[in-house]
This record gives C-alpha cells, sequence and structure tokens, in this order.
C-alpha cells in the first residue's frame, strides 16, 4: 500500500487551524521568555494583560475555526472578529513591541473564511492602520519605524489573506465536486432502473407477441385435431393440448409478472444523493412503500430534492434538513423542513419554479412555507399511483 502523506492524514482546513496555533504559540515566546527578551521588563500589570490578552485570542481563534467556513450569523463573525483584533492589538499596547503584528498575520488567513471579500480586505487595511498608530504611541518608537512595520506587516498578511481566499476557493470547488457527483450517481442509478425496466418489457413483448402467439396456435390447432382422431392418438392429442393450454397460461403469466414489475428503487437513488453533500446534515425517512415507484415519479422527486439541498445551501444557511416521502391514499407527498434562518417572504426563482412545473406535469402541486427564524419548509406532492 502507498504511504499515506500529510493531506490524507489531515484535512487542509485543519492544517490552516494548526498552523495558525502554531504562530499563536510562537507569538507567546517573548511572553515566557520577558526577562531574557527585554532590557528592561515591562510593569507586572501590563504583563498581566499581555498574558489576559494572548490567551483570549487563543481561546477565540481555537473556539471559532473548529469548522470551516464559520456559519454563524454575520453580526457573531463580526463579534469574533472584532475580539481577535482588539486582542491582538493589546498585544503590541501592552508588550510595547509589534508581535501583535504576528497575531494580525492569523486573522488574515481567517479573514475570507469569516467575511465577504470586500468587507474582509477593508479590515485587513483597517487592522493595519491600527497597528501603525499603536505603535507609533509606543515612546520608543517613532513613527516612521511604525509605518514601516505596518507596511511590512500588511504585506505578510496581504500573502496569508490570498492564501485564505485560494484555500476558500478550493473547498468550495472541491463541496460542488462531491455534490454534482452525488447528483450523476443518482441520476444513474435511477437510469439504471429505467433501463432494466425497458428491457423487462421488451422481453414480455416478445414473450406476449411471439411465444404467446405460436402457443395459441398451437393450442387451436390441437383443439381440432382431438376432433379428427380417435383411440390411442386421441389420448395423446388431448394430452398435447392440455400441455400447450398450461404452457400459455405460464407464458401469460410470466408476462403479467415482468410487466407489474416496473418500480425503481427512489431509496437508493436518495440516499446516493444524499451521500456526497457536505452541508447540511440530511435526514431521510424513506418508507419502503414509497421508495418503489414508477420511473417518472421517482424523477420528478428525485429532481425535487435536488432542488431541496440545493436551497438549503445556497439560501438558507441550515445545519440539518429533513426530507420525508409520505404515501397516503390519494397522493405521495416529498415533505421537507430545514433549521435555517427562513424568510419573511419567498419569491420562487427558477429551481422552485421548475420544480413546480413539474409537479405540475403529472398533477401535482408545491407548497412552501418559511417565516424568520424558524426555516424552510416545503411540500411537494403528486396523486398516488391507481393500482386496478
Amino acid at each position: 500500500m502507498p504511504e499515506r502523506t500529510i493531506q490524507d492524514r489531515y484535512p487542509p482546513i485543519d492544517l490552516l487551524r494548526y498552523a495558525g496555533l502554531f504562530a499563536w504559540l510562537c507569538a507567546a515566546i517573548p511572553l515566557l521568555l520577558m526577562y531574557a527578551w527585554y532590557a528592561e521588563p515591562v510593569g507586572s500589570e501590563q504583563y498581566l494583560g499581555w498574558w489576559i490578552l494572548h490567551l483570549l485570542f487563543g481561546f477565540t481563534y481555537w473556539n471559532q475555526v473548529r469548522e470551516l467556513p464559520v456559519r454563524t450569523s454575520m453580526p457573531h463573525r463580526l463579534l469574533t472578529v472584532s475580539v481577535l483584533t482588539i486582542t491582538a492589538l493589546g498585544v503590541s499596547l501592552m508588550s510595547e513591541t509589534a508581535l501583535g503584528g504576528i497575531l494580525l498575520l492569523v486573522i488574515g488567513g481567517l479573514l475570507p473564511w469569516m467575511l465577504p471579500v470586500g468587507w474582509a480586505i477593508a479590515w485587513l487595511l483597517a487592522q493595519n492602520i491600527a497597528l501603525v498608530l499603536v505603535l507609533s504611541n509606543i515612546s520608543d518608537i517613532p513613527v516612521s519605524d511604525a509605518a514601516l512595520t505596518g507596511g511590512l506587516f500588511l504585506a505578510v498578511s496581504l500573502f496569508a489573506f490570498m492564501s485564505g481566499m485560494v484555500g476558500l476557493r478550493q473547498n468550495q470547488a472541491r463541496d460542488e465536486l462531491r455534490k454534482v457527483n452525488s447528483e450523476l450517481r443518482a441520476t444513474q442509478a435511477l437510469l439504471a432502473d429505467n433501463t432494466r425496466i425497458a428491457e423487462r418489457v421488451r422481453i414480455a413483448r416478445e414473450l406476449h407477441d411471439l411465444v404467446g402467439h405460436h402457443l395459441t396456435a398451437l393450442t387451436l390447432n390441437l383443439e381440432v385435431a382431438t376432433h379428427l382422431v380417435d383411440g390411442k392418438a386421441l389420448e395423446h392429442v388431448q394430452q398435447a393440448h392440455s400441455l400447450a393450454k398450461l404452457l400459455l397460461a405460464d407464458v401469460r403469466e410470466v408476462v403479467s409478472e415482468m410487466r407489474l414489475d416496473d418500480k425503481v428503487d427512489l431509496s437508493a437513488a436518495l440516499n446516493t444523493l444524499v451521500s456526497g453533500m457536505p452541508e447540511p446534515r440530511i435526514h431521510l425517512d424513506l418508507p419502503l412503500e414509497v421508495a418503489l415507484t414508477d420511473p417518472v415519479r421517482a424523477q420528478v422527486m428525485l429532481r425535487c430534492a435536488q432542488e431541496i439541498i440545493t436551497n438549503s445551501v445556497r439560501h438558507a444557511r441550515a445545519d440539518n434538513l429533513w426530507i420525508t416521502l409520505e404515501h397516503g391514499k390519494e397522493q405521495v407527498t416529498l415533505k421537507a423542513r430545514d433549521d435555517g434562518k427562513g424568510a419573511k417572504h419567498v419569491t420562487p426563482g427558477n429551481g422552485l419554479s421548475g420544480m413546480a412545473e413539474r409537479l405540475k406535469g403529472l398533477e401535482g402541486g408545491l407548497d412552501i412555507d418559511a417565516k424568520p427564524g424558524e426555516g424552510f419548509r416545503l411540500n411537494a406532492w403528486v396523486p398516488a399511483e391507481q393500482t386496478s
């Protein structure tokens, strides 16, 4: 077996977290070796404040980057970045050095995962300007040196920012690839079932049209023969006639069974669809009697499930999505609900409009309900199959 690489053992996002933690630990070296580092150590109150701010930065960073990209609300993310920036600048102020700039580098790599691009760039510039102001207020650092130091940290922070941006784009591309791959595999599963059904129908048709036709002709000819012979010959002809009728009945029974077995496994297709979805967590409830359905309904329900998942990812920012199939006497219903942000008003886009059109083609319908803070609910239904 080939040897596993670091990338195989640790996901890239975990490596980013550990790199930020390592930079935070390195910034603590002067804190631990203050008397060896400083010719004139800072006062005890400054030293205590330095400790508190440095530990607060590390705690906030490690607690907030457990999952990237961060999916909390925008006010929460702004508060997190504010705490990190203020503590980093406070470290420089208490230590009377540019050590806070190292912590700002960590923030620079984290910003693409926390804020929209425009906001992140503005924040990157603002925090480095703030660093210059903090350094310029330290008595031993001239304004020119503070500006030069701030410029250098800005350059390195920009590099960390772009590295974080590349990581974010790669993560998004990977998730999108997994999503598309799952959709393709789910569609492939339905196509395989459709191909199997089509082949069974073709074989059933051939049995009915060819074998059934010839057996019917043979039965009629043997019926005529029973009136033309007597004695032992009649006995054999009657036996052949009975066997031909029995064989014809068996062929018809096989053809009927092959035509009845025209269901596809929607359960397998839906499980394949959700297996590659990185977010949100999807919970399926698929009763067996509903999971086996006709190809047309299965295709429509699968497309509805795809659109529901896409909306939960792009718009709802939900952590969980529940999808249930219910079978009533009159209709089959696909129910979905999430724990996302919800909305006051729902304006159907191309996806929801296309879903409604597919359902309408089967004489079905679509019901949507969303409230702020209560997530998104959707019921897609089609008439139940009529069994004769």
